[in-house]
C-alpha cells in the first residue's frame, strides 16, 4: 500500500465550495502562535519523514461516486494529527510462532539496514523512530496507526505517552494477524500517526444514560431530523426528484441543523501546520 494521494485540486475544491461554507483560514506555519508540538531528531537513520495527515484515502477514492468523501466525521479523523512516513520498503513474513525468530524482514530496496524489527516476539513488528517528541505541560502524545487506513494482516497498535516530561523515545508497534501472509510496507508509507491531547480531559467528563424525553427540546429536534431524514431516503428512490439531484443531505457539513439553524462552531477541514525548522525546533 503506497502513500496515498490528495484528491485532484479541482475536484477537492468543488467539492468544498458546493457543500462547506466559508471559514476564516487558521493560521499559516510561520504564525507561531499556539502551542509547541516539538520533534528533535535523535538519530540520522532512519529518515523518517513527518507530514499533516491528508484528508484522502484510497479507497475512498475507489468508492462509486466517491461516496465516502460526503461523510465529515470520517474525513476529519483523516487529518487529525500528523504522519510518521516509512522510510525504506520491507516485507514482513510472521510463522505465527511466539518468538521474535517467528518473524522475517526482508529489504526490498537494496538497504543494509532495515526500519523495523522483531523486539517482542508473538508477531509484533516494532518501528524504531528517529524522534523525541515534545509537548507542552500537560499534554500526552498519542501515537497511534494512520486514521481510516486500513492495511489487511496487521494491525497497528497505539500508546499514550507523557511527552511533555519524559526524556525516552518511544517505539511503533504493529500487530500481525495472518501467519504465512506477506506484509509490506512501501517507502513514504505511513506507519505511525501522533496526536497531542490535554491529560485529564477524558477523567473530567460525567457520563450519563438519560432518555431522550428528558429533554424536551432535544427530543424535537431529533425528531425533525430522524422525519426529515426519511423523507430524503424516500424521495432517493423516485427518478428525477430533488433528492436525487442533489445526492444526499449536506446539513452536517455545512454545519447547519434541519431547519437551517448554523452551528456556533464548525471545522469543515483541518489545516495542521507542517514541521519546520523554526523557534519551535530548537
Amino acid at each position: 500500500m503506497r502513500l496515498l494521494q490528495l484528491l485532484p485540486l479541482n475536484l477537492e475544491s468543488k467539492m468544498e465550495n458546493a457543500i462547506a461554507p466559508k471559514q476564516k483560514s487558521p493560521p499559516g506555519p510561520i504564525e507561531a502562535s499556539g502551542p509547541n508540538l516539538i520533534a528533535y531528531r535523535v538519530s540520522t537513520w532512519p529518515d523518517m519523514k513527518l507530514v499533516p495527515a491528508p484528508r484522502a484515502r484510497d479507497w475512498m477514492d475507489a468508492t462509486r461516486d466517491r461516496f465516502a468523501y460526503r461523510c465529515l466525521p470520517l474525513l476529519i479523523a483523516n487529518q487529525h494529527g500528523w504522519w510518521v512516513l516509512n522510510s525504506h520498503p520491507i516485507r514482513v513474513t510472521w510463522t505465527g510462532g511466539w518468538d521474535t525468530s517467528c518473524i522475517r524482514i526482508e529489504r526490498l530496496d537494496g538497504s543494509e539496514q532495515v526500519p523495523a524489527l522483531t523486539h517482542f516476539g508473538h508477531g509484533v513488528l516494532t518501528f524504531n523512530l528517529p524522534w523525541l517528541f515534545r509537548t507542552p505541560p500537560g499534554y500526552n502524545l498519542l501515537a497511534r496507526g494512520p486514521a481510516n487506513y486500513p492495511k489487511d494482516g496487521i494491525y497497528a497498535l497505539e500508546g499514550v505517552i507523557e511527552a511533555d516530561w519524559s526524556m525516552a523515545t518511544f517505539t511503533m508497534n504493529w500487530q500481525m494477524t495472518r501467519p504465512r501472509e506477506p506484509i509490506t510496507f512501501e517507502k513514504d508509507e505511513p506507519i505511525c500517526m501522533v496526536v497531542p491531547q490535554p491529560r485529564g480531559d477524558l477523567e473530567n467528563f460525567q457520563p450519563s444514560i438519560r432518555d431522550i424525553s428528558a429533554d424536551p427540546e432535544v427530543a424535537q429536534k431529533y425528531a425533525d431530523w430522524s422525519q426529515k431524514r426519511n423523507e430524503f431516503l424516500a424521495e432517493l428512490k423516485k427518478p428525477a426528484s430533488d433528492a436525487v439531484k442533489q445526492g444526499w443531505q449536506k446539513h452536517y457539513f455545512q454545519g447547519i441543523t434541519t431547519d437551517g439553524a448554523q452551528a456556533p462552531e464548525h471545522q469543515p477541514k483541518l489545516e495542521l501546520r507542517p514541521f519546520t525548522d523554526g523557534p519551535a525546533g530548537k
